[in-house]
């Protein structure tokens, strides 16, 4: 969705935009570079000729961190020596640093935070308002906490410039989070959980599928919570089934796919609306965490791996054939090595089609920096090697099961690794996240691959997540 500029067409700089982190975050750029748009900034993707350079950071874990610091130091170099005037720093690393941020790195002119994404034109422009917001540190006994801004949240009318191919686009459909995860930090940096209006989603999917939309992919937190704060029975259900008739009356979106379940929140009626529908993607991202019953206590998350296998048996028997994805953390504090091996048997009995491990570390705002049994980061170091080891295993032998295959395919265009090849992507495949499938031939008669559209492939070869095949 692009934005239109102002009538009088006066242009009022350039702008080159750097978003890390989660595809939230990424939606939020968008956000940001759609307002900027429309005020009359030209966007570039060129950092040496913007004006005025922004970096959407992440904060969530602390390799995130130092990938958010690295690039404002690379950005802050460049404001020295190219065009850039100004440099602002925007998202989670601003809730939690803003006062470190404006201490120790006196380049940043100006900060944003998730609640202040309207505030990115006067930020932008270094504006007399921006100022009197908390949001540049003018001078240093202008260095004090901004007035608390109102809960942001988008809608289909927002101005939004999508940073993702044509085919595929993120829909944002709640922010904020209520679980308290003794780990995680998000519910400090992004607020109370908040649902978009129900018909906001409906019109923005509506709209993005007739600009040549073929995926949609729905995130949010912990999207089986959305409309509770609404009074909805059943929301996220109820969304996805309209959405699926959205699909269905449309002449190129096919996959609507959703991220992020929670999984005590996962009820029949979701897996019954999700098996129903062939717009829907038959695909469920739940992160568990862990499977140990005492380390998810500690987690304060509940559950075991007992209950998990429960219901990811029923939903296997309820939606044949899905994808299910799935994260943990090691090493979260009293992890024992029997904790550890009570997850390694839950993952060999799960056989999750695609897993993701984290290393557990301190935060200093979360619950979690002040439990004891802090486990050893070299140990913790060899459990996530382990894991993942057993995981690249399953997912070979799941890979190689799909060798002969014929499966629609999303065409995302000439290979990342190579010119000579294309990639691309089936249902049971998220962006950016699981793994991809390399077009090294066309069958005799068969269209030549095209960026956006979906065709037929046979697997012909597997690797440990990708795949090899060629177009029929």
């Amino acid at each position: 969705m692009s934005a239109t500029p102002p009538a009088d067409g006066e242009a009022k700089g350039k702008v080159g935009f750097v978003s890390l982190g989660c595809p939230k975050n990424l939606v939020d750029s968008e956000v940001m570079m759609g307002l900027l748009q429309r005020q009359g900034w030209e966007i570039t993707p060129q950092a040496e000729d913007a004006d005025v350079l922004v970096v959407n950071t992440c904060s969530f874990i602390e390799p995130a961190q130092r990938e958010s610091v690295d690039t404002i130091l690379e950005l802050a170099e460049l404001k020295k020596t190219g065009k850039a005037k100004r440099l602002v720093v925007a998202g989670c690393m601003v809730e939690r640093f803003r006062g470190d941020i404006r201490a120790e790195m006196p380049e940043v002119d100006a900060l944003i935070g998730t609640d202040q994404l309207e505030q990115i034109a006067a930020a932008c422009a270094g504006s007399v308002a921006a100022a009197g917001a908390g949001l540049l540190p003018v001078l240093p006994q202008d260095f004090f906490d901004p007035t608390p801004s109102p809960p942001f949240l988008y809608d289909d009318l927002t101005p939004r410039l999508r940073a993702t191919a044509r085919h595929s686009a993120y829909v944002k459909i709640a922010e904020g989070c209520d679980h308290p995860c003794s780990f995680c930090v998000i519910p400090q940096y992004r607020g109370k959980f908040r649902s978009r209006r129900f018909e906001s989603v409906v019109a923005e999917v509506a709209r993005l599928a007739q600009e040549g939309a073929r995926e949609v992919v729905l995130i949010g937190q912990d999207t089986t919570c959305y409309g509770d704060d609404l009074g909805l029975k059943n929301g996220l259900a109820a969304l996805l089934a309209r959405l699926g008739e959205v699909a269905a009356a449309s002449e190129g979106l096919r996959w609507v796919r959703t991220l992020y379940f929670y999984p005590n929140r996962v009820t029949q009626p979701l897996l019954d609306t999700i098996a129903a529908h062939a717009g829907l993607c038959k695909y469920v991202d739940m992160p568990l965490q862990h499977a140990a019953a005492p380390v998810l206590k500690r987690m304060k998350r509940g559950g075991s791996g007992e209950i998990f296998l429960k219901l990811i048996e029923r939903m296997r028997r309820t939606i044949p054939g899905v994808a299910l994805r799935t994260s943990f953390i090691v090493g979260f504090p009293g992890e024992t090595d029997a904790d550890f091996e009570e997850l390694c048997q839950f993952v060999e009995a799960a056989q999750f089609d695609w897993m993701g491990v984290f290393a557990y570390s301190d935060e200093a705002i979360n619950q979690a920096v002040n439990l004891e049994g802090k486990v050893p980061g070299q140990v913790i170091e060899a459990r996530r090697r382990r894991l993942m080891a057993l995981q690249r295993k399953i997912s070979r032998a799941a890979r190689r099961r799909q060798i002969g295959q014929r499966l629609p395919i999303l065409i995302e265009g000439p290979s990342e690794e190579t010119e000579l090849l294309w990639q691309g992507r089936l249902e049971s495949q998220a962006p950016e996240i699981d793994g991809k499938v390399l077009i090294n031939d066309v069958a005799e008669g068969a269209r030549p691959p095209a960026t956006g559209w979906f065709a037929t492939v046979e697997i012909t070869e597997a690797h440990d997540y990708d795949l090899v095949g060629r177009l029929v």
